[in-house]
């Protein structure tokens, strides 16, 4: 694996827990971790996950709220649909799978966030490291 820095973005949703909280809690290190706050997880939509990946993101993840405790009822259901379509994608078009994930707010607040998210990132360091270039090999084929 290279040197460089794995880049994760996190998606969250702004009415489980404060965003900002979050960032101040990773110090000034956040070893390449973007954090993007939602006003609803149900807000994060396939385009804007595809697009992470799009913009050199090596993972993403998406915090959802307590299971019963979504603001507009299913937001963290539409969130955790939309991720698995996701993650498929990127395995069919040769990422594969495992390179997004949900984390669902628990007990353990900014904390338990931090510590998924960094067993996230081990996870995708183990993983072999591809780029995806926006380009699909098999079009040039039909050309």
């Amino acid at each position: 694996m290279s040197n460089q820095a794995l880049k994760i973005d996190l998606f969250c949703c702004s009415s489980s827990f404060d965003p900002d909280e979050l960032v101040r809690s990773c110090g000034k290190d956040k070893n390449g971790l973007k954090v993007i706050p939602l006003p609803c997880s149900g807000k994060v939509d396939i385009l804007y996950l595809t697009k992470a990946f799009e913009t050199g993101a090596d993972g993403v993840a998406v915090v959802i709220c307590k299971k019963g405790d979504c603001r507009y009822l299913e937001g963290n259901l539409r969130a955790r649909k939309r991720v698995e379509a996701v993650d498929m994608l990127l395995d069919e078009i040769g990422l594969g799978k495992g390179r997004m994930t949900i984390i669902q707010m628990g007990d353990g607040g900014i904390k338990q966030i931090i510590r998924e998210v960094e067993d996230f990132r081990k996870r995708i360091e183990a993983a072999p490291r591809k780029a995806y270039s926006g380009e699909d090999p098999d079009l040039e084929s039909k050309e």
